[in-house]
């Protein structure tokens, strides 16, 4: 029974953890680094991430500036980023890009506030499935006879506590976020 609850945790927490990194590729309007995770420059005939091949420092509140090891980077890494649907415009003067993120108009903060509630929402589906998968474990555990019938009612309460707990979470990284992107 204990293995079912120490899968099933480390399960939720795999979700938790999945919505938190993609609340930080989530664009609001302020400039930050983890945005640039999912862009994957050609490198050599590679798909390389790019925070690989750049250095990607923040030296004001709304502007990224990307400094590539190798200068002959600068054109297919600010390909990447034109072709991404982060709608951002690099600034190339040779050396490095300059991204400027313009200030977010109202009608965008609530497209994304819908986005990160559908997110949130998936998050909570999942850690719901797990729950689920887990009380099956539990019934034909009991039904097997590895466990009793007590047992598997007092395990399906320590779940249902688990998933509490994640949900809980899963909430408050939804409101955290949504007033992110509600800050002007």
């Amino acid at each position: 029974m204990q293995d079912v609850l120490s899968q099933c945790e480390d399960k939720m927490n795999k979700s938790v953890n999945t919505l938190s990194a993609s609340f930080q590729g989530l664009r609001t309007g302020r400039a930050t680094a983890a945005i640039f995770d999912k862009i994957k420059v050609d490198y050599y005939g590679q798909e390389t991430p790019l925070n690989q091949v750049a250095s990607i420092s923040i030296p004001e509140a709304r502007m990224v500036v990307i400094q590539p090891w190798d200068k002959g980077l600068l054109g297919p890494i600010e390909k990447a980023i034109q072709k991404s649907e982060l709608g951002l415009n690099p600034n190339n003067d040779g050396k490095l890009l300059r991204i400027n993120f313009p200030p977010l108009t109202e009608d965008r903060r609530k497209d994304l506030v819908k986005s990160s509630k559908a997110t949130a929402e998936q998050s909570r589906v999942a850690i719901r499935n797990i729950r689920r998968d887990a009380m099956e474990d539990l019934k034909k555990l009991q039904k097997s006879g590895a466990i009793s019938e007590d047992e598997q009612k007092d395990g399906e309460s320590r779940i249902q506590k688990l998933t509490d707990s994640f949900i809980t979470k899963v909430n408050s990284l939804a409101t955290d976020k949504e007033k992110e992107i509600m800050e002007i």
